[in-house]
Order: structure tokens, then sequence, then C-alpha cells
């Protein structure tokens, strides 16, 4: 079957994700991909929002963290506070999934402005709880797409905090949890290299060369010795990946007041 590269990206995301994990979950690709594990290999993961939904079980990707699909299919829904105190302060995050507009060599996240933040070329929605969930789950997993103006040498502002300047900056600052063990692009996936916690290519898709990942980050991209290439789309992937988008594109274009339920049934 043929797939894009948005699709790659998405499904070797969500094949990231295990069966029971407790998730955070950002909205866009991140939502995607933890939904997509949900349906397929994960049907127990515990996907929890920052509006305070925990356990939901949309049948179609939520517009934003508010969106009444999330709190209609949840388990629980619990106050603001209490996601952020009992939940993720305190250990009981597994993974952290972001997003990100830029990503430097360190795992570091901008998702505030591009160019001088006194006057910037582009004002992006802002950090939310990204930062909250880069220091206090136990992992971060980043997906963003790869080209030398998201993967930047420097960011323009930093929003979230990886690895800082690397070489155990993170842990010398008190900074708990371990970070962004993964960042899963359109090219394929890097991982901090043990020591300097570079961002490393460890593998790639099966269409993507070396030389074309390097050309698409903004600094010199370390390169494992031995890089993996990543299955291609199985049938079922693809399947439950499309129905999802194409439920979600249906719903999204009635009235406000369309039940998503009915919507996934027709």
């Amino acid at each position: 079957m043929t797939y894009t590269p948005d699709e790659m990206m998405t499904i070797a995301a969500a094949r990231m994700l295990w069966p029971g994990c407790v998730c955070f979950v950002g909205i866009g690709v991140p939502s995607a991909a933890a939904n997509l594990a949900r349906l397929t290999h994960a049907p127990d993961i515990v996907l929890i929002y920052e509006s305070g939904t925990i356990g939901t079980r949309p049948q179609v990707l939520p517009l934003s963290i508010g969106d009444g699909e999330l709190a209609e299919t949840a388990t629980a829904v619990v106050p603001l506070p209490e996601i952020f105190s009992y939940w993720l302060q305190a250990g009981r995050i597994e993974v952290g999934f972001l997003g990100a507009a830029q990503i430097d060599r360190f795992g570091n996240l901008n998702t505030t402005v591009i160019g001088d933040y006194a006057a910037p070329k582009t004002r992006l929605p802002g950090a939310g709880g990204a930062p909250e969930i880069a220091l206090h789950a136990r992992q971060t997993f980043v997906v963003l797409k790869q080209s030398p103006r998201s993967f930047v040498a420097k960011l323009d502002f930093c929003s979230s905090a990886g690895f800082l300047g690397g070489n155990g900056e993170r842990e010398r600052r008190g900074i708990g949890g371990a970070g962004p063990q993964a960042v899963i692009t359109d090219f394929g996936v890097l991982k901090p290299a043990a020591g300097s916690q570079e961002l490393t290519l460890v593998a790639r898709y099966e269409s993507v060369s070396i030389d074309a990942a390097r050309a698409a980050t903004g600094w010199p991209l370390r390169v494992a010795d031995s890089v993996d290439v990543i299955a291609a789309p199985a049938p079922a992937e693809l399947h439950a990946l499309r129905d999802l988008h194409e439920r979600t594109r249906r719903a999204h274009a009635q009235t406000p007041h369309t039940n998503h339920a009915e919507v996934a049934n027709q």
C-alpha cells in the first residue's frame, strides 16, 4: 500500500506507545498517534489531556484540549490543578507526548515565537502545559516534521527544556524525568546519545536516506553507527489512521451540535 510521510511519522510514533501506558497527550500529531495506538495495539492505554480528562477514548480527534469530545468519552474529568499536582508532578505520567515548532540538538523545544521575542516574525500559540510536561513526565516523546526551519542550531525561544546544553546539565539542575527519549519525524527517529545527550539518528524510513536526513537538519546531524530501517505501515495501521482522520473530518464539518458517536457510525 502507498502511504505519505505524515502517515509514516504518525504510525511510527504510535508504535512507541505500549499497552497500559499512561500518556499525557498534546494536540495535533501527538493526539493522532496516541489515539492510533489506542485503536490498534494498545487498547488499554490511558490518555490524559491538559483539560483534566483521564482515560478519554474520543471517537474523533479533538480540535483543542477543551473539545467536549474528550470529556464525553473520559473515565473521569478532574480539575486542572489536580492533573498537574496529583498526576504530572507526582510522577504518574509515563510519557509526555509533545509537538513543537522548533527543536535543537539537545531536545529543547520552542512553541512561543519565531524571530525576536519583542518583535517576532510569527507569534505561536504558546507553550501551554508543555514546560511542566517536559519537566515532570518520566520521559517525553516529541513528534514534528524535520526541516532546517524546525531542526535549528539555536532556538528563537526556549519554551520547554530538553537536555538544556547536554552532557548532564538537566540532571545537574535537578530536573526530574528522563527528558526527551525519542524524536519522531517524517524522516525517522532520533534518540539522545549516551553521555552527550545530543539527538542522534538511530532509525530511518525505507524511502529516506541518511543524506536526506542530514540535509533536513539545521546542525551537523549525529548518526548512529548502525541505523535501523523502520518497517512500512501495515494495512491495518493505515486503515485505522485513515478512518480516524475521515471520521474527524466529517464530524468537524458538521454543526457544533453534531453527535460524534453518530458520525462515527455512519
